[in-house]
């Protein structure tokens, strides 16, 4: 089998090196991000974003589950971040 495949992709260099180049370079650059570190780094930091913003409401007093200032922490923290 791995004769084969050396064979095919021997000949397809000699006759059209120009796809046989663009398939390699499409094929690692759809593979090549998955080892990325980048990659760790920002899917630990989309987890951490949340995806609803507040809003400001008119506080009543009878809202527990509405933080008192847009900027006050919650969820999981970006301290990480900082240390790196």
């Amino acid at each position: 089998m791995a004769t084969r495949l050396a064979s095919f992709l021997k000949n397809a260099w000699g006759k059209e090196p120009v796809l046989v180049a663009s398939f390699t370079i499409g094929g690692l650059a759809i593979i090549l991000p998955a080892f990325s570190p980048y990659t760790k780094y920002a899917s630990m930091i989309n987890k951490a974003t949340p995806y609803s913003y507040p809003v400001p409401l008119r506080d009543d007093g009878n809202m527990p589950d509405v933080p008192s200032h847009p900027q006050d922490p919650q969820g999981p923290s970006l301290e990480w971040l900082k240390k790196l």
